[in-house]
């Protein structure tokens, strides 16, 4: 009887045993379904996404163990250590999100290209009626930075056909870092836009591209600071020495007694390559990595925004600024007391003030590419870049 007892048990603890098996495996996948759902939920509210996926995992994943083991409290004590510290490090994180949130003025993500759409009647751009050029075949395809898609899309919708669409191969935005590649790689025949770095006109060469550039306008290059900021001036050199490290506190350039947080961009933006060309010679200290904006806008949003503090300044583009962004909670400096006004550009006064340049290639075969630069010099082109609100040359 007793033989007949431990064979008739056998099955019972195979049973258990695959029961233990097949219960452990639905926990794990459980547990990578709700983390991942968890994660989505957190995107939203700023928390780390590998602390939220990975944390909830583990979590899930530590509960099989209570499957296998008999003595259960102690490791139920450890279990439960494990979820407190993982939710209070969640909730730390939900915490600073939301408290960086409450001090944050809300300011418009970038450019809406939406309302500079060419063909369209609510379109912000400015219209040209009957322009002498008209290109129906062999469109060129233009593309352009940021700041200057209302410029370009004007441009479209006085020459090209009104069935021409954003981003229907002829009429495209990529923003300067990948529209200088595109240009490059012969995949557009002309970019709107400000002189490209180095590394950009590197890999032109490296294409086998030549890269020409036609002026069509002009623009200050600013700096800017968080209105509460009593600085209203800087020259030149203090700009540099702010930019190079070597003036760090705003007290030394007329301010308060805080700590200088200077923004920069990300390589190859049109703004940045800007700034290593007015630093020349001096060299262009690395920021602290929460001080590299990747988007224009956002350089703009964290020098008004950065915790709530006068003591940011960021850089861009005149009309970017003041045209098109429009943040009421910072202001534009004057350089050696010179304000970035039109006229002080036009007039060549204001002392940093850069060419907007229609960047063509010499190997293009293109006839209309020749023609729409033409029309861009002429008075009708020269006019809608004077209406958007830069200087004509």
């Amino acid at each position: 009887m007793k033989k007949d007892g431990v064979e008739k048990s056998v099955p019972k603890k195979i049973l258990i045993t695959i029961l233990k098996v097949l219960l452990s495996v639905l926990i794990a996948v459980a547990a990578a379904c709700i983390s991942f759902i968890f994660m989505l939920i957190t995107i939203t509210e700023g928390i780390n996404n590998d602390v939220a996926l990975l944390g909830m995992f583990a979590l899930l994943l530590l509960t099989v163990p209570f499957i296998w083991l008999r003595k259960r409290r102690k490791y139920a004590v450890f279990w439960g250590a494990t979820a407190v510290v993982y939710f209070a490090v969640i909730g730390t994180q939900y915490g600073i999100e939301k408290y960086n949130k409450s001090i944050t003025i809300d300011t418009s993500p970038n450019i809406v290209v939406g309302e500079y759409l060419p063909f369209d009647e609510d379109s912000k751009i400015v219209r040209l009626e009957n322009a002498s050029l008209k290109l129906t075949d062999e469109l060129p395809r233009i593309d352009g930075a940021a700041a200057l898609f209302p410029v370009y899309s004007a441009f479209v919708n006085a020459v090209y056909p009104d069935t021409t669409e954003l981003d229907d191969g002829v009429f495209e935005y990529n923003n300067t870092v990948d529209g200088y590649r595109l240009l490059a790689e012969r995949e557009t025949d002309i970019f709107i836009g400000a002189y490209p770095s180095d590394e950009q006109r590197t890999y032109a060469k490296e294409c086998g591209t030549t890269f020409e550039y036609t002026p069509i306008g002009a623009e200050a290059f600013v700096f800017f600071v968080h209105k509460d900021n009593p600085v209203g001036t800087l020259t030149e050199e203090q700009l540099r020495g702010i930019y190079s490290g070597e003036i760090t506190n705003w007290s030394e350039v007329g301010g308060k007694d805080e700590d200088i947080a200077a923004f920069q961009r990300n390589e190859g933006s049109g703004s940045q390559s800007m700034l290593k060309r007015f630093m020349g010679e001096k060299p262009l200290m690395t920021p602290p990595t929460e001080q590299v904006t990747d988007m224009m806008s956002g350089i703009i949003e964290q020098v008004a925004d950065y915790k709530s503090r006068s003591n940011s300044i960021g850089f861009s583009f005149r009309y970017y600024v003041e045209g098109i962004i429009k943040n009421p909670d910072i202001k534009m400096i004057a350089i050696n007391g010179i304000e970035p006004s039109a006229e002080n550009i036009r007039n060549e006064v204001y002392p940093i003030i850069t060419p907007v340049y229609a960047v063509t290639y010499k190997e293009n075969t293109n006839e209309n590419v020749d023609r729409l630069l033409q029309w861009i010099l002429s008075e009708e082109g020269q006019r809608i870049i004077n209406e958007t609100g830069y200087v004509g040359i």
